[in-house]
């Protein structure tokens, strides 16, 4: 293995682990940390899917350097820490306070944050993150409603969480290339920066930024960051470009979709399902709460449908601030994830081999019910969103697993597509 990395949620470890398989590097993504003796023949790098984004910090350090050691005993040369393209966080954490627990491990005296996606319109410039075209403080994440983002300076956000200082490479260092980059990193060392937010508008400003960081032994930021740092190994002549990465067999079976993030994208992506006459259910978390809907109900409902069924929770955030207000903020959301979790298990008991899960939170319990070892990174269906394939013991099941933010808003329909 030669790259290892850490995701903070299951989706976001997906999208990493895509796009190094999209750059021809053999990689599975496990979920949670593996145990020791796990089988990494034939594997360039591994994403270890972890349940951390909105823990308190001091799990979220716990988890995060649990896999580090993990990592670096089955001999990854270099540690991303992968979260958000959107920063998701709390003036608190947990992105400060894990680098900070990372780069202390690893003895580094300099790491980068760079959550650009330009495939998905996550920009950086000036420091400032972008979404699309408004500011990261103007964007919906404004409401997220567990991590709503109020600012979009990354400098300023990173410097609230982290214990280093923090300092910021411009466009104008990166454009140059990358012996300007490392130059900037240079300088940055000699102020007693630890931590530099890099700016990044195209993909080639990422390709850019992977060349100046090869020697790096701790990188954070979004999925894009990995764009350049197969390049790096290839280099240094470690590796060779699979042509096969991303390819398996789907297995035949009855397929589904389960939807509990309320981001915008999500709730596009329902309405398009909606008025292509897909057949829908809607869960509200207080009807679960006080027993008026229950998961045998959910899932005889959906085995009843001749189409791909569609079972959300998604809600405009008006409504579901009434459902926090009526069951308390997490209490809210944990039984919406928990009630598709159980309904993914029956629509696995019941011959569903193929299904697609929207949300973070939903995707990291959906999966860990269905308890795969590990899962294989296949096609690409929108960017930073594959099918995977489920690897360990029962029936393997073809997932999606999408980001709430991702996917365009026919995402629901053509999904299905790239598995015939």
């Amino acid at each position: 293995m030669l790259l290892g990395a850490i995701a903070d949620d299951l989706t976001g470890a997906t999208d990493l682990a895509l796009m190094l398989s999209r750059e021809g590097m053999r990689t599975i993504q496990t979920v949670g940390v593996p145990p020791a003796d796990f089988d990494l023949s034939d594997v360039d790098a591994v994403v270890v899917a972890l349940k951390s984004r909105t823990n308190p910090a001091d799990v979220a350090v716990a988890m995060s350097l649990e896999a580090l050691r993990w990592l670096k005993t089955a001999g990854a040369r270099q540690i991303i820490f992968k979260y958000c393209s959107t920063f998701d966080s709390t003036p608190k954490g947990n992105i400060g306070p894990v680098t900070d627990a990372l780069a202390r491990e690893l003895g580094t005296d300099l790491t980068i944050v760079c959550p650009a996606f330009p495939a998905n319109r996550r920009t950086i410039y000036k420091g400032h993150l972008f979404v699309a075209d408004q500011l990261l403080s103007d964007s919906p994440m404004r409401h997220h409603p567990l991590t709503p983002m109020t600012d979009s300076s990354l400098v300023r956000l990173m410097a609230a969480q982290s214990k280093l200082q923090v300092g910021l490479v411009s466009h104008e260092n990166v454009a140059k290339g990358a012996e300007s980059v490392r130059a900037a990193f240079d300088e940055a060392r000699r102020r007693g920066e630890g931590v530099v937010v890099v700016d990044a508008i195209t993909d080639q400003d990422l390709r850019v930024i992977g060349e100046a960081v090869a020697e790096f032994p701790l990188i954070t930021g979004g999925s894009g960051i990995a764009i350049g740092l197969p390049e790096n190994f290839r280099r240094a002549g470690l590796l060779q470009r699979d042509i096969t990465a991303g390819q398996f067999q789907a297995p035949d079976g009855r397929a589904a979709i389960l939807a509990g993030s309320c981001s915008e994208a999500t709730r596009g992506q329902i309405k398009a399902a909606i008025e292509a006459g897909m057949s829908t259910l809607k869960l509200d978390p207080v009807d679960i709460a006080q027993g008026r809907m229950d998961v045998d109900e959910a899932i005889r409902w959906a085995l009843a449908q001749e189409g791909v069924p569609l079972i959300y929770s998604s809600a405009d955030p008006k409504d579901v601030l009434a459902a926090q207000d009526s069951l308390g903020q997490e209490k809210a959301g944990e039984i919406v994830e928990q009630f598709l979790a159980k309904t993914a298990i029956g629509l696995r008991e019941n011959g569903v081999r193929r299904l697609i899960v929207a949300g973070g939170e939903t995707s990291g319990a959906v999966v860990g019910a269905l308890a795969p070892s590990a899962l294989f990174i296949g096609r690409e269906i929108d960017p930073g969103v594959p099918w995977t394939l489920t690897m360990g013991d029962g029936a393997p099941m073809a997932l999606a697993l999408k980001s709430g933010n991702f996917g365009t808003a026919d995402f629901f329909l053509k999904a299905w597509e790239l598995l015939k």
